[in-house]
Formats: structure tokens, C-alpha cells, sequence
């Protein structure tokens, strides 16, 4: 998905983005060894790498991450991936405030794209149709990640993927709001709407 973006600007900031993905899981495979029939990487992380994620995540901690990827040769040099995801990570409740372990078991289509295609196809005529609305078909393409010198990155993908599962508002189970923070009169709102009211 281009989601309006330039050649210049995607193309920098998934360098910016992948390159601090790199420095904290890195799992390369060459794109050459690719071919119609699938093959299959299982990407298993360590304590330091699920610790320097959790820290570039602002989480208290990442105690599972491991994906598999199923990947083929669609056509010149781009790489199709079924990915399967399990996760488990601490995050902090945004009503009680409380530490808790989420469960993400996710699945993913991506396709790593070469570099070369992307700037040929952001900077030519398609420039402008790339550049359209995001729709509901757009968003339910397969991410595209670009790739250079016949290496794609699996554990920067699986970073990534696990940055996008997050949920941005965590709640533990069973948490609720208490009855101050759930009554209409607690919001600052409410008499300013009872105020300009129009009367029956």
C-alpha cells in the first residue's frame, strides 16, 4: 500500500524504519534462493532481541515472539510471504494502569518488492494513480516492504508486524470503567448539551 506517499519520502522512510528494525532483529535470506515452490523460515527471537524491542515498543516486556514465513517467487524479483505470527507481550491497561499479558497469534500477506521496481513505479506515470485515497481494497493488499542487494530482512518484518498488532488502547480482561468515569455527569460536556438543548 502507497498510502500517498512519494518515491523520495516512502523510499526514506522505510529506509529510516527498517534500518533501526535491522539493528534489533535481523534475519536476512536471499531473495535469489526464491523460486516457485515455497519455502518455509521460522524466525525465532532471544531475550536481548525481544528486550530491545520492547524497549523501541515502550513495553515492559516481550516474553514470546516468533514467526513463520511462507515464501515464494511471484514474478521479477518479488518475494510473496504468508506470514504466521505468535506473540506474547506485557502492556499496560489504559483503565486500570496495570501490567498484563497479551496473547497475539496474527497472520499476515506481504510482499517484498525490489527497490528498483518501487522508485520505476512511484516515479513514472503510475505516480499519480499510486497516489490515490486509501479504499478497502488498497488496505486489504498485501504490504509491500522493498528490499536491495537480493536480501530481504524477515526479522525486520516480523518487528514491524508486531508494532502494527499492538493494540494502541490494551485493556486486561474484566477491566472496567468505574461508575464516576462512566456517568454522563462526569462529562465535562454533558451540561453544555443539556444547556443549548432545544426544549420539547
Amino acid at each position: 500500500m502507497w498510502l500517498g506517499l512519494t518515491a523520495g519520502a516512502y523510499l526514506s522512510m522505510r529506509k529510516v524504519y527498517n534500518t533501526w528494525m535491522q539493528e534489533e532483529l535481523s534475519y536476512p535470506v536471499r531473495a535469489g534462493q526464491i523460486k516457485d515452490q515455497s519455502l518455509v523460515f521460522t524466525v525465532r527471537t532471544n531475550e536481548s532481541q525481544r528486550a530491545a524491542l520492547a524497549s523501541r515498543f515502550a513495553l515492559p516486556a516481550i516474553s514470546r515472539l516468533e514467526g513463520r514465513f511462507a515464501l515464494h517467487h511471484e514474478r521479477s524479483g518479488v518475494i510473496a510471504a504468508a506470514l504466521t505470527m505468535d506473540a506474547a507481550v506485557t502492556q499496560v491497561c489504559v483503565v486500570t494502569l496495570e501490567p498484563f499479558e497479551a496473547i497475539i497469534k496474527d497472520t499476515a500477506a506481504l510482499r517484498f518488492v525490489p527497490e528498483a521496481a518501487i522508485r520505476y513505479v512511484l516515479g513514472g506515470d503510475e505516480q499519480e494513480e499510486a497516489e490515490e485515497d486509501v479504499t478497502p481494497d488498497t488496505l486489504d493488499s498485501p504490504d509491500e516492504i522493498p528490499y536491495a542487494n537480493d536480501s530481504i530482512d524477515l526479522g525486520a518484518a516480523l518487528a514491524e508486524q508486531l508494532a502494527l498488532a499492538l493494540d494502541p488502547y490494551p485493556r486486561k480482561p474484566g477491566a472496567v470503567l468505574s461508575e464516576a468515569a462512566s456517568d454522563d455527569s462526569a462529562n465535562p460536556f454533558a451540561g453544555l448539551a443539556a444547556r443549548f438543548a432545544k426544549p420539547d
